[in-house]
This record gives structure tokens, sequence and C-alpha cells, in this order.
């Protein structure tokens, strides 16, 4: 089967401006073929506003994830591979999802992200920036509803 992460990250990205709220990616910027502003860096993770107002030639596909924005003035084009997205979550009220991190693969053809949990945390809000390393859930939200 195809990796989910990157149909995932699309239906929260989604839902989230939906929902008129500012979606933010967590990303890991030591991840192998990251493009991110490094003065933004703290802990090796930096928090990127990925709003349709604050980005342009936003580009999601099945392995990576692109756009161009400005940082402190100066415009810059972004580039994420998809095992680098740690989570996405509202600004607002901290709605979202945790993925696991992904180690570097040299053979791109075994890569198979997986999610670490489909429940949401409202750990990652405003401006605070995200823990050091995304704590394990114990359980899922997911129920059978008949």
């Amino acid at each position: 089967m195809t990796p989910n992460r990157p149909y995932l990250l699309r239906a929260f990205f989604d839902w989230i401006v939906d929902n008129e709220c500012t979606p933010h990616l967590v990303v890991d910027a030591d991840y192998p073929a990251v493009q991110v502003p490094t003065q933004f860096v703290q802990d090796g993770q930096i928090v990127l506003n990925i709003s349709p107002s604050a980005v342009t030639g936003f580009s999601l596909d099945m392995e990576q994830l692109s756009f161009n924005a400005r940082f402190g003035g100066q415009p810059m084009q972004v580039y994420v591979p998809l095992g680098a997205v740690l989570a996405i979550y509202a600004r607002e009220n901290g709605e979202g999802t945790v993925f696991t991190a992904e180690e570097f693969l040299e053979d791109e053809d075994d890569f198979v992200p997986e999610l670490e949990s489909v429940e949401t945390s409202d750990e990652l809000i405003d401006e605070t920036p995200p823990p050091e390393k995304p704590e394990k859930k114990k359980g899922s939200h997911l129920r059978v509803i008949k």
C-alpha cells in the first residue's frame, strides 16, 4: 500500500483551513534534504505557518511539500520531505495530529511512514514551541459508531 502520511497531512490541512484556523507544521529541521530558514530552528525543529494567506506556490504530493514564503522580509523557497513532518495543528486551539519521527532510508523505495496516533493534542497551541520529542499516546479516540 502507499504511505498514508500524505493523505492524512492533506486531510488535516484542509480540515484546519475549512474551520478558519491557521495550520502550523512542525518540521524536523535535521532531516535530510529539508530546506527551511535555519535562523528560526530551535532544538532541531521549526514551526511553519502554512496558511494559504502566508505562503504562495504551495505544493503537497506523495513525497514532499514545498512553498514560497517570507521570513524576516526575505523570500525563501521551503522544501520538506514528508518524513520530516512531525505534526500539523491549528494555532488557535492546538487541534491536529502528531506523526512519528522517520529515520532516513537510503533506499527511498523502502520508505513507508506510519502515523503514531490520530489522537489530538492540546499541548501544541499558540506560539509555544512543541516539545522536543512528541510523547507517545496511550490510546486512540477512535470508536465504532453503529
